[in-house]
Order: structure tokens, then C-alpha cells, then sequence
């Protein structure tokens, strides 16, 4: 199911960019045909330039304003007079790229039908297995014993969401540290993407590689296939990890875990705090 989503995401995006830039030059010749399929495309296609020009780590999980638009979109396309010679692409357009491409993209590929892994349930042991450094030494998860640890896994430098979710945390590094809390943020993407990340960020935290994803198989949050087509020219490879967050006390016991069903919807930087301080695991 990943893989399909993968083509989809992929496909669509560039048959939505095609088929905007094709209305917009129609509606320059004929407003009054065309104005619907550019209202519908646009509207959807600027949501994906908000995700990457803004530092957002997360969206509503409907995102009724993207689908309003592009519904606004249709509407307008079937109410316009037809167009001389007729043609029924202004319809098709808004309907089906761009109202139903949204509508695609919010209820079926953002959420993933994951259901909660075992492996990280709140009150278990975290299972033991090993990662690698920027470098690719092997780097095994009994070293954050000793002290709380606050795990992301997150999907890679490509996704703008998790991006944005790591410069949160950065943002909060202080209080973490005040409790005596590691982060660690680990992800299946080639060393070279994860040092440019630990680069942007002047922050004490581990910027690990999970590498052929095993980690995120022994957790239960491997994501076969996972990776927008086209996205390996730059080194990534097809399979990634699920999203998710996880919070250990110095023994190692989980106390927190977060496993969004939708990519779009991740937790606050405070509820980390709530569970910390709950959970009275600070160590500062």
C-alpha cells in the first residue's frame, strides 16, 4: 500500500501542475471558462508551497480550507458558460485533479492505517537494536540507558513536516536539557542528508541513520516503500520509518509514544513536557 501511495503523491502532483499551468493559460485567453479549474488546482497546489516556504510541523487533519477551495473550484466550473468549441476539460480539471486529488490526498494517502505496535507500548522496555553515526559507526540504543530519552523518528530531510518538527525541538533544547532529557533523532536517510541536518542545527543532539531501516523494523514502524517516487535520484532509498516519537526513563521503560495515523498531524513540544514531568522521570 505504501508503494501505491508513493506513485500516487508522485503522479499527482505533476499531473496537477501540468493541468493548472494548462487552465491558466486558458483563462487568459477565455476568464469567464476557465476561471474554475484554476481556482480548484491552485488552491490545492499552494497547500503543498505552504508546506515547504513555512516551518509548520503539522496541518488540521482535514484540511477543510484546501478541499473548500477546491469544491469553490468546481462549482464555479459548472456554472460558466461553456466554452466555443465546447470541451469538458474545465470540469475535468477542477473535478477530478483538483477536488478529487484532494480529497485523495487527505483521506487516503496522508493517513496511514497503522495500527500501535507492541514493540513500543507505554509501560514495555524499549527493545534493544543499533544505529549508526553520521560517520556510519555503529551506535547501540543501551548507551541511553542511564537517562531519559526522547526518540523521533522521522522520515527524512525531504519531508518539510519533519524538517519542522526537529527545528521545534532544536527551539526547545534547553528545556529538555534542564530535565535531563537526550535527544535523539533518528532516520532511515543516507549519512550525508544527516549530516547536513546535524549541520543546520547547533544543537547537542544525536543525529542518527537507521540504516536498511532495522531499527524501525524491530519497533514496528518500518514503512516499506514509503518514499515519493522519484525522490531516490537523491539518494534515498524506497522504504522508510513511520513517524513517531518515544520517551524513555533511565531504565529504559517507555513512558511516552506518539504514532500519528496522518503524516500531517504530530504532537505539540509541550505535550513532551506534560509526559516528562508527569511521568517525574527528569533527572536536572
Amino acid at each position: 500500500m505504501h508503494r501505491i501511495k508513493s506513485i500516487f503523491i508522485s503522479v499527482y502532483l505533476t499531473v496537477a501542475f501540468i493541468a493548472a499551468l494548462h487552465s491558466t493559460w486558458q483563462f487568459i485567453q477565455t476568464p469567464n471558462n476557465w476561471l474554475g479549474p484554476v481556482v480548484s488546482l491552485w488552491g490545492v497546489l499552494s497547500f503543498f508551497v505552504y508546506l515547504f516556504v513555512t516551518s509548520t510541523a503539522r496541518t488540521s487533519a482535514n484540511l477543510y480550507g484546501m478541499i473548500g477551495v477546491a469544491g469553490f473550484g468546481v462549482l464555479i466550473a459548472l456554472l460558466a458558460p461553456a466554452p466555443t468549441p465546447y470541451t469538458a476539460l474545465p470540469i475535468f480539471y477542477a473535478l477530478i485533479p483538483g477536488l478529487g486529488g484532494a480529497l485523495l490526498y487527505v483521506f487516503w494517502y496522508s493517513r496511514y492505517g497503522r495500527g500501535e505496535s507492541a514493540a513500543i507500548a507505554v509501560g514495555q522496555i524499549l527493545p534493544e537494536f543499533e544505529l549508526q553515526d553520521c560517520d556510519g559507526k555503529p551506535v547501540s540504543s543501551r548507551i541511553f540507558r542511564g537517562a531519559p530519552a526522547l526518540f523521533l523518528f522521522y522520515r527524512g530531510n525531504w519531508c518539510p513536516l519533519c524538517s519542522a518538527q526537529v527545528r521545534e525541538l532544536a527551539a526547545d533544547y534547553r528545556a529538555l536539557d534542564e530535565r535531563g532529557v537526550r535527544v535523539v533523532l533518528v532516520s532511515p536517510q543516507p549519512h550525508a542528508h544527516t549530516r547536513e541536518l546535524a549541520a543546520r542545527f547547533d544543537v547537542p543532539f544525536m543525529f542518527l541513520v537507521d540504516f536498511e531501516a532495522r531499527a524501525a523494523k524491530t519497533l514496528g514502524i518500518f514503512a516499506q516503500g514509503g518514499l515519493p517516487l522519484g525522490l531516490e535520484v537523491l539518494g534515498y532509498d524506497s522504504d522508510t520509518v513511520l513517524p513517531t516519537v518515544i520517551i524513555t526513563d533511565a531504565e529504559g521503560r517507555i513512558i511516552f509514544n506518539d504514532q500519528t495515523d496522518n503524516y500531517r498531524v504530530r504532537p505539540e513540544p509541550e505535550t513532551f513536557f506534560v509526559a516528562i514531568d508527569r511521568a517525574g522521570i527528569a533527572t536536572n
